[in-house]
């Protein structure tokens, strides 16, 4: 039973970064996305997967893989279209 609310709060939180890449890419409009905001978090899903292989804990490990890409791709959307 743990692992699967693992997996429904690892789903959930990482859907939570769909609508923010969403309008970042699609808008072209990042001048109210904070870089450093964003690159602490992606500091921090970055450090809890690396956790999560340390646990072998796969709900850790696939929500921060997501994350990663989510994030990231906030922080490449960000130093694009400043």
């Amino acid at each position: 039973m743990a692992e699967y609310i693992g997996y429904l709060a690892a789903f959930l939180g990482t859907i939570g970064w769909l609508p923010q890449v969403y309008k970042a890419w699609s808008s072209r409009e990042t001048k109210a996305l904070s870089l450093t905001t964003n690159l602490l978090i992606l500091a921090t899903v970055s450090l809890w997967f690396i956790y999560g292989l340390m646990l072998l804990s796969w709900p850790i490990i696939i929500a921060n893989i997501f994350a990663i890409i989510l994030v990231g791709s906030i922080v490449i959307a960000k130093l694009i279209y400043k």
